[in-house]
């Protein structure tokens, strides 16, 4: 007959005493003064500035929210907001993938040089996002770029990288990928090496195949880290705009102008400070709603 289970009840932890919690507080608050500094009194200047009409000198007038009400109605932000969507769309699961696969192949195969390989592929993300588009911008350009003068040794001509909407926003991805995979194959390769070799070898000796190995086991245990990487990559997409300045320029006809760049040109170069204060009011929100629903599937996720 089997014995009724015990009821084990947990100890609490013992509370901190004065000193102890003061330490704590002094540890954090260098955190806090760094977030309030650089994140709390920028997004509360920001939104004040969006109810206002300023151009940067005197004193803003105050508008309520007729910024808002214009944005709204203005066709050119839809079209540059699609635009960054677009972007963002693209860039995400590609650089995902590449960087996830560059990690497996890192990590779970066994390649020479592989340790030479890894600083390869990471040493593109040490160069100024500036430089990268420059770069960029040499292999692809029209008359003197790499790609078009083998293209043209094939076929006999190049294609119009940077002035055609399709392939500039390609060119762009390309970019993007060269440019962050490596960064994000670093965390992933971290993540994979601590996932404990006894469960492969457990999968191999029951017959599993490299596949299925990847999907039963490495993929659900790497769930935080693919929703921590989905959602930086998210945000620096959203945020990207020395690259495309320097590559594209936004063109051609603003095909790959973001939202970043259309706020830079409507405060600095049209003087419209509060327009554009709104504007990056958006943005915020946007990227606030993406952070929460990212948070709330991967609570979702690990509570299955």
């Amino acid at each position: 007959m089997l014995e009724p289970t015990k009821t084990v009840k947990m100890k609490r932890a013992p509370k901190l005493g004065a000193e102890q919690r003061r330490t704590g507080y002094l540890f954090i608050l260098p955190n806090c003064i760094i977030f309030v500094l650089f994140f709390i009194i920028p997004a509360v200047l920001g939104f004040y500035y969006s109810l206002t009409e300023y151009n940067g000198f005197g004193s803003p007038e105050f508008i309520g929210f007729k910024n808002y009400a214009e944005l709204f109605t203005d066709g050119s932000f839809y079209k540059i907001l699609w635009h960054t969507f677009l972007y963002v769309i693209l860039t995400v699961p590609t650089v995902f993938v590449a960087a996830l696969a560059i990690a497996m192949g890192l990590t779970r195969v066994w390649i020479k040089g592989r340790d030479f390989m890894r600083i390869s592929v990471f040493w593109p993300t040490m160069i100024s996002t500036v430089i990268v588009g420059l770069i960029w911008r040499w292999i692809f350009g029209e008359n003197s770029g790499i790609v078009n003068y083998l293209l043209s040794l094939l076929k006999g001509s190049g294609l119009p990288w940077l002035t055609d909407s399709t392939l500039a926003m390609v060119t762009l991805v390309i970019a993007t990928i060269w440019s962050k995979a490596g960064y994000f194959m670093i965390i992933f390769v971290g993540a994979i090496e601590a996932i404990p070799t006894s469960y492969y070898e457990a999968a191999f000796l029951d017959g599993a195949k490299p596949w299925q190995v990847f999907r039963r086991i490495t993929f659900p245990l790497l769930k935080p880290t693919n929703f921590m990487v989905i959602l930086l990559c998210m945000i620096n997409s959203f945020k990207e705009y020395p690259m495309i300045l320097s590559l594209t320029g936004g063109g051609p006809s603003d095909a790959t102008t973001t939202i970043v760049q259309y706020i830079y040109k409507t405060g600095f170069e049209r003087s419209d400070i509060g327009y554009a204060s709104a504007a990056s009011m958006v943005m915020f929100v946007i990227l606030v709603i993406i952070a929460i629903l990212q948070f709330k599937l991967q609570r979702g996720g690990s509570n299955e």
